[in-house]
């Protein structure tokens, strides 16, 4: 029989996705028209929808998150472009979901740029080749992926050993990542937000798959996020959603929206439960809200 709990938690979800302007069945509203190559706009471009959507988020978003991340350590990841409110108000959903960030690095654009991949694989076989785990061979990226991973993920929490130590060093050293909040261990989940769509982000968005897919086989699991726009053509999500062959990446494209920073933690804790899915606008695969 279905629980009291069970209604509750599926009306809240209801209700949270109507504040942000759900259309139940597909999603967030498509905001196509409305987004450019510039900062993003939303639907709700009323201030005081906008005030609106804040203040429920406010009041529901704690019961929807209690516990959904308990024990779970999470590191997020940045691209250059990623919006601070974005970022801020991703990594706030993720504590009252109870899990611990453990740290925060930037994927700068050298890193992504397919032009310096020679370079950053350069850096991961010097670097890596005596380190178990870090192969050869395979796809570019996945190298460089899989020498990220050792340094900052592990399938569950663990401290930040020799090896992790010894490579993080060296992309830091070759400006390939930064370190805004220095992680303080290995973490067992990824959050990567991204910015909005530009000229260069759907080149980038394949070298982030590659990345991406990298942290997945080492971790519990992988997240992308980012602001709608990143989900329209040529933008990191939708060149991610397409590249993902594995279909083991989880997305959500809704990271410029209160209730969409509430959706990234709930999909997080279904990507820590081994169900991967794509979220947010009516461009996502899987609906608006991952289910209860």
């Amino acid at each position: 029989m279905i629980n009291f709990r069970y209604h509750v938690v599926s009306l809240a979800a209801a209700l949270l996705a109507l504040a942000a302007g759900v259309v139940l069945g597909a999603g967030f509203l498509d905001t196509s028209a409305t987004v450019g190559d510039g900062p993003d706009q939303t639907a709700a471009a009323d201030p005081a929808v906008a005030s609106f959507e804040s203040g429920y988020v406010g009041r529901t978003g704690p019961t929807l998150l209690k516990k959904q991340l308990d024990g779970e350590s999470v590191v997020v990841l940045t691209t250059a472009g990623a919006n601070a409110a974005d970022i801020k108000g991703v990594t706030a959903s993720l504590g009252a979901a109870g899990a611990d960030v453990v740290g925060q690095v930037v994927l700068t654009a050298k890193l992504l740029d397919p032009g310096g991949r020679q370079f950053a694989e350069g850096v991961a076989q010097q670097v890596g080749q005596d380190i178990p785990g870090i192969s050869a061979d395979g796809d570019s990226y996945a190298r460089i992926g899989a020498a990220i991973a050792r340094s900052l993920v592990a399938d569950k929490t663990s401290e930040i050993d020799e090896a992790a130590t010894t490579l993080r060093s060296a992309f830091v050293e070759g400006d390939l990542i930064s370190l805004t909040t220095a992680p303080t261990s290995r973490a067992s989940l990824v959050v990567i937000v991204t910015g909005p769509r530009s000229s260069t982000s759907g080149d980038q968005g394949v070298s982030l798959a590659g990345i991406a897919a990298a942290l997945d086989a080492s971790s519990q699991g992988v997240l992308v996020t980012g602001p709608s726009s990143a989900s329209t053509p040529g933008g990191f999500l939708a060149a991610l959603r397409e590249d993902d062959q594995t279909g083991t990446l989880s997305t959500v494209d809704v990271a410029n929206s209160p209730a969409g920073r509430v959706v990234v933690a709930l999909a997080l804790a279904s990507e820590a439960a081994g169900e991967s899915g794509s979220w947010g606008t009516s461009r996502s695969a899987d609906g608006a809200v991952p289910a209860p």
